[in-house]
């Protein structure tokens, strides 16, 4: 009979084993991950930056294949054909003419070579503008991956105050219902109203619904942050929010060396300032137009039957030539004046432009830079809210219990001082993300 009873109670040990064991695996598969280590992840996996990196690669390719139109045009050409009658009208079209005996079938083989020696630097200059094309694909890649830094950023810290809210409730929840159970004990000792039993009950409902509603917020901010990592939507995802902001770490700079820097460091400035170098690429490549065009060309050719030059033969033979080639096109002297003025008219275009940027990345810095101090003021008066908050609360609890307040004004300061908790929170993550803008703006996140 023991050997019977031995069964159950070792399969519960085995089955408690198994699943502590599949807790254990999870929680190693779950890695708890840091803003750092997120961007990181996301630096490898978005998806935005992958697009970027093949663009970035198309214009390498496109640097080579700029590079390849200056070697040396060379072909080798062959031809098979059928001969008509070789006919000959030495006295005109409309008298008989001479049949010259050439074979009905002809054949040819060669080569033709062509090597570009001057047309205005257009071929080493469409090199230059291919890589300053590339250059500023750099840029747009650098600009992106801060632009997505900062997406992960505010997902981060919207999930970390999320989690926060939740805590808060939760804890909040726990406070009110063991509050609930101290007001209906009053109540049947006739010491308060029905009424102050409502009250917490329908605060606790509320309390509930808010709870609710975070936990939905807290999913459909992890998704977003696992979409920004290249993750699975799904995928679970947990992040080191105990650990309180830190705002040590943060140097208040002066507002115009942001600016000094974001003039030097900015993508957004350096893409303006590569528009400008291409556009006056771009009009010095129209004006190439005016200039005469020299190359070397080279040919040779085999020929059956030889019917090119008199006296005509019905053997195979050879013939080249070599020399040097001059084209100028006289046509482009009134054909691009409209195009150098119309080239010009762009690069003003591009240059006022920079001037814009650089008025925009201004102001950009200057609501950043307020912002990041109007954060660090709300910090520290909802640090000193809280305090305060904290004692009234004490003071209305205790003389609610001494019948001395009602219990409209301890649930109106518990509300305050959870307000207060939200709001210190808020406060600590608008200071990361602020200065976190800060930098992405400034170009050196």
């Amino acid at each position: 009979m023991r050997q019977y009873r031995l069964v159950p109670i070792l399969s519960i040990i085995l089955l408690f084993s198994f699943v502590q064991y599949l807790d254990a695996q999870h929680t190693e598969n779950t890695q708890t991950l840091n803003l750092e280590e997120i961007w990181k992840i996301a630096e490898a996996n978005n998806r935005q930056l992958k697009l970027s990196d093949l663009n970035l690669q198309q214009s390498y390719l496109e640097v080579l294949e700029a590079k390849d139109l200056q070697l040396p045009e060379l072909s080798l050409g062959g031809d098979i054909k059928l001969n008509s009658k070789f006919l000959i009208y030495n006295d005109g079209l409309f008298s008989s003419p001479q049949n010259v005996p050439i074979k009905g079938y002809g054949y040819g083989l060669g080569y033709n070579l062509n090597f570009n020696l001057f047309n205005g630097g257009k071929n080493k200059r469409n090199v230059l503008m291919k890589k300053e094309e590339e250059t500023r694909k750099h840029y747009e890649v650098d600009l992106l991956k801060f632009n997505v830094k900062y997406n992960v950023s505010i997902a981060y810290f919207d999930l970390y105050k999320f989690l926060h809210f939740y805590d808060f409730i939760d804890a909040e929840i726990k406070t009110e219902k063991k509050q609930l159970l101290l007001i209906e004990s009053l109540y049947k000792n006739g010491t308060v109203l029905k009424s102050d039993v409502l009250r917490i009950s329908v605060k606790l409902s509320q309390l509930e619904l808010s709870l609710s509603n975070i936990e939905k917020k807290i999913e459909i901010t992890k998704q977003r942050l696992n979409i920004l990592m290249g993750y699975d939507n799904e995928k679970e995802l947990t992040i080191n929010y105990k650990d309180t902001v830190q705002l040590d770490d943060i140097t208040n700079a002066n507002y115009n060396d942001y600016v000094e820097l974001a003039l030097n460091k900015s993508p957004e400035y350096k893409i303006i300032n590569s528009d400008i170098k291409w556009s006056e690429l771009n009009i010095k490549q129209i004006k190439a137009t005016l200039l005469p065009k020299v190359s070397l060309y080279s040919n040779y050719n085999y020929t059956y039957p030889q019917i090119s030059f008199y006296p005509y033969s019905n053997n195979l033979w050879g013939f080249g030539q070599t020399g040097i080639k001059v084209q100028f096109s006289i046509d482009n002297l009134y054909k691009s004046k409209h195009s150098i003025a119309h080239a010009k008219i762009i690069s003003n275009q591009i240059k006022e432009k920079a001037n814009i940027k650089k008025d925009e990345i201004s102001l950009q810095i200057k609501e950043a830079y307020l912002q990041q101090q109007q954060a660090f003021e709300d910090v520290e008066t909802e640090i000193k809210n809280i305090t305060k908050t904290t004692e009234v609360v004490r003071v209305i609890k205790s003389s609610y219990l001494n019948q001395e307040s009602l219990l409209t004004d301890l649930l109106e300061a518990e509300n305050t001082l959870l307000e207060a908790k939200f709001n210190l929170t808020t406060a600590q993550t608008n200071v990361k993300l602020t200065h976190i803008k800060l930098m992405t703006i400034v170009g050196i996140l």
